[in-house]
Parts: C-alpha cells; structure tokens; sequence
C-alpha cells in the first residue's frame, strides 16, 4: 500500500510540474510575441507623451522631443551651408 501511495503521489506531483511548465511555455510564447511587443513598446511611448492616469498631454516631453529635432534640423542646415 505504501509503494502504491508513493507512486500515485509522484504521479501526481509529476502532472502538477508538467502543467506549471506549461503554463511558464505559454506565458513565455505570449510575451515574445512580435504583436505583444509592438503592443508593450506602443503602450511605453504613448505613456512618454500621454499622462496615463489623466489623459493629459505631457508637454515637458513634448517640448524636449521637439527642441530635439528643431535642433537636429539646424544643425543640418548650418553644416550644408558651411559645406557649400
């Protein structure tokens, strides 16, 4: 009786391990998903510019990101002009 319990008791501990992996696979699959990535990554940028709670434009980054690329653009411009 006892040789039977061990064996149904690691019977059962062996399915419990094999659905707990299982399940870790397909959280695993889900999260290297491209479209949950893409979805994650979109979700971080728009929470960047977006206050998530309010729904209000965070301008402090907005103005950062446009001085960056105003920025960018005359750098641009003045080395063209320098190298005419």
């Amino acid at each position: 009786m006892s040789k039977d319990k061990d064996t149904s008791s690691l019977e059962r501990e062996i399915e419990e391990t094999r659905e707990r992996l299982a399940t870790t696979i397909d959280q695993l699959l889900y999260r290297s998903s491209p479209k949950t990535i893409v979805g994650r990554e979109v979700a971080s940028l728009k929470a960047h510019f977006v206050d998530v709670e309010t729904g209000q434009p965070r301008t402090d980054n907005i103005l950062k990101v446009v001085g960056g690329v105003v920025g960018a653009v005359v750098l641009v411009v003045v080395v063209r002009k320098a190298l005419k």
